[in-house]
């Protein structure tokens, strides 16, 4: 599959995920001109069909969302979309690489959205995540209000159930009949103990005003103690080894 860039795409090999090289285009055109709401449905499903598979026309058409990203929800939270998605694309570190200007105006702009305490915050939030590379978080990290995150021990092995939301912060082994049972406290981490993209994510939040968000992050990043063997872990590290996707 041949490379592209911002401004000269090869649409003739541009399929997208229904195997058409015509439509996309099209229909970029089209809400280029209007806010055209069906094009934008189709657009939808034809660059990102499933909640995870991409296509070629996909990442070719990020460049063009970009643009009209400032000042359509539509476009941004499309572009995000795909962003969030692009780790799943076999060629998906090429192509994002050549679209690294773009990305990264995408990135700014995604900022200054969330700096706006916007309704779409969590969308908006993610999307960042992704623009960042942190395509694992992007996809699994929710608002906290009733958040589970399944794991195994790194020691015993058991299988552990993480809530984070409105009932508890708590480790603990799900049994489908009697619930979470053996529960144990979560060990948020202080803001002056995280670090790496944990610092980052609870940074934004506190600047932005989320403080439900930035307390999940700090419960998320910090450290669990398993109900089985009683050792202790840190969530996020185990959770991301266990699930985080690799560009490939």
């Amino acid at each position: 599959m041949g490379r592209f860039n911002a401004g000269v795409v090869n649409w003739a090999r541009m399929y997208d995920c229904y195997s058409d090289v015509d439509r996309v285009p099209e229909l970029l055109a089209l809400v280029e001109r209007e806010d055209d709401a069906e094009a934008w449905t189709e657009l939808g499903y034809r660059l990102v069909l499933e909640h995870d598979l991409l296509s070629p026309a996909s990442l070719a058409s990020l460049p063009r969302l970009v643009r009209l990203a400032e000042g359509s929800t539509q476009a941004r939270h499309l572009a995000g979309a795909i962003m969030e998605r692009a780790a799943s694309h076999h060629d998906g570190d090429e192509l994002l690489a050549d679209s690294a200007e773009v990305i990264a105006e995408f990135g700014a702009l995604l900022d200054r959205h969330l700096q706006t305490r916007p309704a779409d915050y969590l969308v908006t939030f993610r999307a960042l995540l992704a623009v960042r590379e942190q395509y694992h978080w992007a996809n699994v990290l929710g608002d906290f209000a009733d958040d589970f995150y399944e794991l195994s021990c790194p020691h015993c092995m058991v299988e552990v159930t993480i809530a984070i939301g409105g009932h508890g912060r708590y480790a603990a082994i799900r049994d489908w009949h009697l619930g979470d049972i053996e529960r144990r406290d979560l060990r948020p981490s202080p803001a002056e103990e995280l670090s790496g993209v944990g610092r980052w994510m609870y940074e934004i939040a506190v600047r932005d005003g989320k403080a439900v968000l930035a307390e999940g992050i700090s419960h998320l990043f910090g450290k669990a103690e398993c109900p089985g063997c009683g050792s202790v872990f840190t969530i996020a590290d185990e959770y991301e080894a266990a699930n985080c996707l690799v560009l490939r």
